[in-house]
């Protein structure tokens, strides 16, 4: 298709593309997963929480967001989540959907998050704070984290 602007010297022209397929796509699980986490941005921290309504602690909102994979279950704290038979992953090697386990306060695994790539992952730090997004590279996060585990395998 070409178009004519009667009122300037410039041509353009439109391109179209054909209609999608009418047939379904199936959504990866990782982006299931991802989006489910990102709508609970701005939800309060609510410890032992695990709903948008009432609130999320760090595990719940990893128990959200993975919910609707049918065909995983996961241990609801942080500490039984990190010792999960899964694949550990090294940070050079982060994709998308990985638990990131960080030691803040106890002497063992106390927090989780979901890695979203490009260094950041979101997650719901404590109390008085809503579920957010914040990078790995920060000083204090870098300081904190103790080891990633990928419990949706990458097609």
């Amino acid at each position: 298709m070409l178009g004519l602007c009667a009122e300037a010297s410039a041509t353009f022209r439109v391109y179209t593309t054909p209609a999608a397929a009418t047939q379904p796509v199936a959504v990866a699980p990782t982006r299931i997963v991802l989006n489910r986490a990102l709508d609970a941005l701005g939800t309060p921290y609510r410890w032992g929480g695990t709903s948008l309504k009432k609130g999320f602690d760090c595990s719940g909102l990893v128990q959200y967001a993975f919910q609707p994979l049918d065909d995983l279950e996961l241990p609801r704290t942080s500490r039984a989540l990190a010792r999960l038979d899964a694949p550990s992953v090294k940070r050079a090697d982060l994709q998308p959907g990985d638990l990131l386990f960080f030691k803040i306060r106890q002497r063992t695994v106390d927090h989780v998050a979901i890695y979203l790539g490009e260094g950041r992952f979101i997650h719901a730090p404590r109390r008085g704070s809503n579920v957010r997004i914040d990078r790995l590279n920060n000083s204090y996060w870098k300081r904190h984290f103790q080891l990633a585990k990928r419990v949706v395998p990458h097609v």
